[in-house]
């Protein structure tokens, strides 16, 4: 995949990996870190940086928290979803309680998507 790397964001991003929400730690250090298909957490791509990006699979997933659900955020979110969806990506929004009340639903949801993609299915 090509995109434009934006590097005035790559400090802005190293600096967001050092500081994960307790729900980006979770499933970072408890299921992508370790999965099968490498997963980048905090990844550059164009004017974004993204959460958790899969380019084996073509697959972002964002973890949402209560502020995007706010109706200026939820233009934001669609328009970044857009953008993403431009360049070839899926795009998967899990709310950020899912991670606590549903960890292993979540898991298997990315399981799944990722063995979905063109790329897995060879």
């Amino acid at each position: 995949m090509e995109y434009v790397h934006n590097p005035k964001l790559s400090p802005y991003a190293k600096e967001l990996r050092k500081n994960m929400t307790k729900e980006e730690r979770h499933l970072w250090y408890d299921f992508l870190r370790t999965y099968p298909v490498r997963f980048l957490r905090q990844k550059v791509l164009g004017n974004y940086i993204v959460d958790f990006y899969c380019a084996k699979a073509g697959l972002v997933v964002e973890l949402d928290g209560s502020q995007h659900y706010e109706p200026a955020e939820i233009e934001n979110d669609r328009l970044r979803t857009v953008y993403l969806e431009s360049l070839g990506l899926r795009v998967l929004r899990i709310p950020n309680n899912e991670i606590s009340k549903n960890f292993r639903g979540v898991c298997e949801y990315i399981d799944m998507e990722v063995k979905k993609s063109p790329s897995q299915l060879r």
